[in-house]
């Protein structure tokens, strides 16, 4: 049996041409999340309102898992052409989503449970003063939303496949959760303000949990699929498989494809042929139907019973 592997992939830089945007990105945004968690933070304590030092608090939580998404750019970056990683660095970013959206998930039940604590001991909040800042929250969750929200192409696979960087998405749910959650707590406010709905407030903060839980699964299962190395898409296995076995009487008898990090991919195929071509025809036929970053081939000749 004949076999031939890829060259190691590239550094991350390389790899990911974006990637150097995105870890710019984030830190921007935990620059601007930090900013504004202090200033809830003390403003909220000056005022005596509740409802906003929560709030700081919440996006103190998001700041320190904004932090993780920023690190885990570094360090991919940084390790990218370390011996001992085998493919690389990419799932690095797959291990950060994840992490994020357990966070993402403790969070928002902890707000579940603040909040049915409220609608039982209903809690005085002083809306005049915690308006102005949620506004301003506001604002800088929607400059943050924008920071982070990189059109889906910029890491799309070279065959259409889209292909999501799990890291990114966590950042960008983190500052969209915190977002809906301003929205929610500005309702709150004014319906509390002005019609006397004290009860909006825990009830909102119901709601936005309930979404944001919803999101956190969603990024958990994805960034697991990853992480677990499962089939990253069975159009392409099946492309590639039609493709080994349209060349006369070759037969794929084992495949593997999986993710290595953002839009590449790693495969590993096993041919048996009663007339085996050499090793290059095979490599040349599947990369001219889909990219990959790191290919092994390996050949092998047909036993006289089954090429019979």
């Amino acid at each position: 049996m004949h076999d031939e592997v890829a060259e190691r992939p590239c550094p991350v830089h390389e790899v990911f041409p974006s990637i150097t945007r995105h870890e710019r990105r984030t830190r921007w945004v935990v620059g601007i999340t930090a900013t504004m968690m202090v200033a809830e933070l003390v403003v909220g304590t000056l005022t005596q309102s509740l409802a906003l030092t929560a709030d700081g608090w919440h996006m103190a939580t998001h700041a320190g898992a904004l932090g993780v998404s920023a690190l885990a750019y570094w360090f991919a970056r940084t390790r990218a052409q370390a011996k001992h990683f085998t493919f690389g660095t990419g799932k690095i970013n797959a291990l950060a989503g994840y992490t994020n959206a357990i966070v993402l998930a403790l969070v928002a039940l902890l707000m579940m449970i603040e909040a049915g604590k409220r609608l039982l001991a209903p809690v005085s909040v002083h809306f005049a003063e915690a308006l102005p800042v949620a506004f301003l929250g506001l604002l800088v969750n929607l400059v943050s939303v924008k920071l982070l929200d990189v059109d889906e192409r910029e890491v799309e696979h070279g065959q259409g496949r889209g292909s999501r960087d799990h890291n990114l998405r966590s950042a960008y749910f983190h500052v969209l959760a915190d977002t809906l959650t301003s929205v929610l707590a500005i309702a709150a406010l004014l319906g509390g303000r002005y019609a006397g709905f004290v009860f909006l407030d825990p009830l909102m903060a119901i709601v936005g949990s309930l979404v944001i839980l919803h999101w956190s699964v969603g990024l958990c299962r994805g960034s697991a699929h990853q992480l677990l190395d499962l089939v990253s898409s069975e159009e392409i296995a099946h492309t590639i498989r039609a493709r080994v076995e349209s060349l006369d009487d070759a037969r794929v008898v084992d495949l593997h494809l999986w993710e290595l990090a953002p839009g590449r991919l790693g495969c590993i195929v096993s041919v048996l042929a009663r007339e085996p071509r050499p090793v290059a025809v095979y490599r040349e036929t599947i990369l001219a139907a889909v990219e990959v970053e790191h290919l092994t081939v390996e050949v092998g000749r047909c036993p006289h019973h089954e090429a019979a």
